[in-house]
């Protein structure tokens, strides 16, 4: 198939609908506006729903009525936007509804700006919502590798019960790429007839399917809460993805970065390298489950001295790196959160002060 050159956040529309997902509920806000204009045009002609709620808070629900009775459902959103869905993300979590979310994230705290951050690290991977909930959480680096992530979010989502995340910044959104679309990836909605609250009829079936999360007797809430962590376990052994650049030799430093940050640390390395610096690179693709073992591997090579997470952020991430690494080597953080991005030169200088 043909590349064509697509704005990430319309890239985003078009890959929902070849993954196969017809129902896209959203409420507009910068800065991925344009994955709603997009769709509002799209959905119609391909026998799609796009619905505007009349907030956050309705497309959470949304979300949560439409895959409790079966669909595949999608919304995309940014920030304070994510924040207002976290209940409803709970609630998806705690009674098993897939369902697929895109931030692209703002600067914060507050309505913060709309220039590149990835200041919703912890939110992502740590506070999503309420109770004991995680989501799966992938990180892409490029207009082509959302496009792959969105496609594959519906299966992965599907396969777990459970809400997946997409978590790029204003770069990802808004920067023009070109992008290929395989058929390869494209999947069927898995068969929900077991679970979902489609109607006896439907499924042929005298017995109610319940989508619930309400489990008032201790004992039965401690079960689901032990399964629903088994889940999360099984992510973590199945679904860690990250790419490792330049580590197959010695290097002095390693970097551990995502998402656009990380194109620009690829940059800086390969400088580096022309001046006889060597310097390693951990790209996680998923922040959860995080690659703990390929970052702790990295790190304990004789020759490292110095670990660095290089970040659009006051510093998140960095705590996974400081887990993954286990005292063995010095870590410390880098980045900037105001919607500036670090140029490879300061990161050149960054690296050069940590291995004096």
């Amino acid at each position: 198939m043909a590349k064509v050159l697509m704005k990430g956040n319309e890239a985003i529309g078009e890959a929902a609908i070849r993954a196969g997902c017809l129902n896209y509920f959203a409420y507009p806000i910068t800065p991925q506006s344009e994955v709603a204009e997009y769709l509002a045009r799209r959905m119609p002609e391909v026998g799609g729903v796009f619905l505007q709620g009349e907030s956050e808070v309705a497309v959470g629900y949304m979300l949560f009525g439409a895959s409790g009775a079966g669909a595949r459902v999608f919304t995309t959103s940014s920030s304070p936007g994510i924040s207002l869905m976290s209940e409803a993300i709970s609630y998806l979590c705690g009674a098993q509804c897939p369902a697929v979310f895109v931030n692209i994230m703002r600067g914060g705290p507050g309505l913060g700006g709309i220039l590149p951050s990835q200041g919703d690290y912890f939110q992502a991977t740590r506070g999503i919502g309420h109770g004991d909930c995680r989501m799966l959480v992938m990180a892409p680096a490029s207009v082509q590798e959302v496009v792959e992530m969105v496609m594959r979010a519906f299966p992965l989502a599907e396969k777990y019960r459970n809400p997946v995340m997409i978590l790029g910044d204003g770069l990802i959104g808004q920067m023009m790429e070109p992008v290929e679309f395989s058929d390869d990836l494209k999947t069927e909605p898995s068969n929900k007839d077991d679970w979902a609250s489609s109607g006896m009829d439907h499924r042929g079936s005298k017995t109610r399917n319940l989508v619930k999360s309400l489990f008032l007797d201790p004992t039965v809430l401690n079960d689901q809460n032990l399964m629903l962590k088994a889940k999360y376990d099984r992510m973590r052994e199945e679904e860690v993805r990250y790419e490792a650049y330049n580590i197959d030799g010695d290097y002095q430093c390693l970097i551990v970065s995502y998402g656009t940050m990380s194109r620009v640390c690829r940059t800086a390395i390969d400088m580096l390298k022309e001046e006889g610096i060597e310097v390693g690179m951990i790209r996680p693709q998923t922040l959860f489950p995080f690659p703990e073992k390929a970052v702790g591997d990295a790190a304990a090579k004789a020759s490292c001295t110095h670990v660095v997470s290089i970040e659009m952020s006051m510093g998140q991430m960095v705590d996974d790196v400081k887990l993954s690494v286990l005292g063995r080597k010095p870590v410390s953080w880098y980045g900037k959160c105001g919607g500036e991005v670090p140029t490879p030169e300061e990161i050149i200088g960054v690296v050069k002060e940590r291995i004096a």
